[in-house]
Order: structure tokens, then sequence, then C-alpha cells
């Protein structure tokens, strides 16, 4: 029988956080085992449930969204997009600037598809969120990742971003608040990154899709508020995380700046938005009702909230295991704890990650997952609630006492 391989297209793409370590730990647990898994930001398995009211929205219209949508998305869902980013001090994004699309993955794709030839440069940061730089090399694009500093707080290294931008670049990523790292960017760092972008004419592709998550007095500012019309901004956010239905695939995109210079790869937008027919239109419902409602959110960072009592403790009882130090997340979902080479010795650390899982059945994911340049991090979620985040650093301190590295 003839053998089928997969697309050349495929060979530089990598999504490691749900990649060997993942299949590893199923197959744990077809075995039996009971994995806690600290590996994945979907908070309903840890009992983050979604507004009511989202609910009942969706299910009031299902009788009505069983045809397909207009490829944009519904209209209704499309100018509550728009408004919320008026609330925000952006007037420059209207209903026909907004594409709903299945959860901020496909959009990203999408928008990386329409703009990229090959070996067009975009830059990412590292760490990353793999999908960016995954889905610029399935568009035929090359990743090149500019440095954040740890010991400023994870901030871009905003000189080594501009020594990396050549004729080939075409844009540059910024993830705020961050994943992995729960940095929270400054406004004097995000003018910065706009300026270069001014000066060099490339597009931003701000993924903002924590904006809503951000802790004591860190404050978000959307990167399209100080775009105006001078530089072409992508912002791409979405119902996943602060509203807890990653399940409905509800995200958008908004497009900003100069439209009339970017006619052209706008339209390739539109192409790729009209042959995917449209987005989950059910969950397009829900998108009015989540943005004009009560922020339910809050309740969860505020004091006293799950989410800030849960990174609380992380934080605290990682730093508290000699060897091991973490930066104080201020957004977002996760922490990135640093593993001291001079303690551990590791050399590889998706091998650190296996052990672990092994040994503790506890599944986190590892630094260079998230493209880092040294096998000296790994990301865990702080969505468990805080007596299994107890338990479960135990184990790891337990673990890190006698590990040796490889």
């Amino acid at each position: 029988m003839a053998e089928f391989k997969q697309s050349t297209k495929l060979h530089n793409v990598l999504y490691d956080i749900r990649g060997p370590i993942l299949q590893a730990a199923q197959q744990m647990e077809a075995e039996g085992h009971r994995i806690l898994k600290l590996n994945i930001g979907n908070p309903a398995p840890f009992g983050f449930e979604a507004p009511d009211a989202i609910l009942v929205d969706m299910i009031r219209h299902l009788p009505h969204a069983q045809g397909y949508s207009d490829s944009r998305g519904i209209f209704s869902a499309r100018t509550a997009v728009s408004q919320y980013y008026q609330t925000r001090g952006i007037q420059n994004i209207h209903v026909d600037d907004i594409y709903l699309g299945n959860g901020v993955s496909e959009l990203i794709t999408m928008s990386l598809m329409a703009l990229l030839n090959d070996g067009d440069e975009v830059l990412i940061p590292t760490p990353d969120y793999p999908l960016w730089t995954a889905s610029v090399a399935l568009a035929s694009g090359k990743p090149v990742h500019y440095l954040c500093d740890e010991e400023s707080g994870w901030q871009p290294d905003l000189e080594d971003l501009e020594a990396k931008i050549t004729p080939r670049t075409k844009g540059i990523v910024v993830i705020n608040p961050n994943n992995p790292t729960g940095a929270v960017y400054p406004e004097e760092t995000l003018k910065k990154i706009v300026a270069l972008a001014e000066k060099h004419g490339l597009i931003l592709f701000a993924d903002e899709i924590y904006e809503k998550i951000l802790y004591e007095d860190a404050v978000h500012i959307n990167m399209a508020a100080l775009t105006g019309d001078d530089v072409l901004c992508l912002t791409f956010s979405g119902l996943s995380k602060a509203y807890r239905v990653c399940g409905y695939r509800a995200g958008w995109m908004a497009i900003s700046g100069p439209k009339k210079d970017a006619s052209d790869y706008l339209e390739g937008i539109s192409l790729l938005a009209n042959m995917r027919l449209c987005a989950n239109v059910p969950a397009q419902h829900a998108i009015q009702t989540a943005l004009g409602g009560y922020q339910s959110i809050k309740d969860l960072i505020l004091p006293g909230g799950r989410l800030l009592e849960q990174r609380n403790k992380a934080y605290d009882m990682l730093n508290a295991i000699p060897g091991v130090s973490t930066q104080q997340a201020r957004g977002a979902l996760y922490l990135f704890p640093r593993l001291d080479p001079e303690v551990f010795h590791i050399r590889d650390d998706e091998k650190f990650v296996l052990d672990l899982l092994k040994e503790q059945k506890i599944l986190v994911s590892h630094g260079r997952a998230f493209n880092w340049v040294r096998p000296d991090h790994f990301r865990m979620v702080t969505l468990p609630n805080v007596k299994d985040i107890e338990e479960a650093i135990g184990r790891m301190g337990d673990f890190l006492s006698r590990y040796q590295g490889n």
C-alpha cells in the first residue's frame, strides 16, 4: 500500500503544549492514574462556570442560529465589540472592522495566512504563546523571536526587538497581558513599540485575550488606543478566559489604523473569512450579553477572589522551593518559574516535565514549548483551588529536592 506522510508545510510547525507530553499523560489516565493537569488554561475543569446570563442568551437564540451567519459575524455581536472598544477610548473601530471567529486561534491563523509570503518575517516575543510561532510557520513565514527580560518583570527588550527588524519584517506580535509570563506592559513600553512599528512600516498584532484578568494595581492599555490612524493594528480578544467559555470558541479580531493603505490585505482576510463560511453562530449570540452585562470576572480577581488567592499561593510556594524562582504574574492565569541551572543541571526540560509527570502525576508545560531559549523554565496554570495548589507544589518541591537533572 502507498505510504502517506504529512505535508512538508508542517515540518516547522510545533505546538508542544499539546504534544508528546500530553499524550503520555493521556496514556497514564487510560491506565487508571489521576493526573493533575496544570498545563492548559482551561477554566472549566477547575470549577469555573460561565455566567448564567450567557447560557440563557445562547439557549434563547438556538432556534434562530441554525443557518450560516454573515462571514464576519452577526451584526449585534460585532456592534457590541465595536461599542466595547469605544468605551476604551478607541473611536476608529467600526462594525465592519470586526471579524468574529471560532476563538482567537482561528483568527490569528487567518490574519497571517492572508499576509505572509514565503520568508516574510514576524517578530514574536520569547517566551511566547506558541500558536503565534506555529501559525507564522504554517503561513510560510519566518518567526523571529525578540527577548523579554525576566529580571525586569518579563518586559520586552526593545533594543533586541529593533535589532531584529529586517526588510522582510511584516509585523510585531504583542501579547499583553502575557501568556506564559503574566506580565502586563506599561504605557511607555507600548508607545515605544508603536513608534517602532510606525518607523518601519509594520503591522501590530495585539493579542489581548487576558485583558480583563488583572491583579492588584495592574492596568491594561489596549494597543489600538495608542496607534490611532498611524499604524495598522489587529486586536484579538474573546470570551474564552474572562467569561470561562473556552469551549464555545467565541473570539474576535478588530482592525484599526490606516485601513485604506491595507485594503488589499483586508480583502485577503475577507476571502479567508468567506471560505470558512462563518464562525459558530450560537456562540456569537453570547458576545453581546457578555460585554454588556455584569463583569463577574471582577469577583475572581479582587481580594478574596479565587484567581487572586490561587496566584498568590502558587507564587509564595514556588519561591519557597530551593532553586526555584518566579516573577509575580500581573495578569492572565499562569506563572513561568525558573529552575536554577546551578542547582538542577537540567539539559532537557521536556524530560524534566515527563519525569515529574511519571513520578508525581502532575502535568506542567516545559519552557521551550513557549520558544524560550534555555531549558530552565516551566509554565503552570494557577486555576486549581488553593488546596490543590498546595498539594501540587508540595509534591513538586519533594520531587525537586531529589532531582538530579538529565
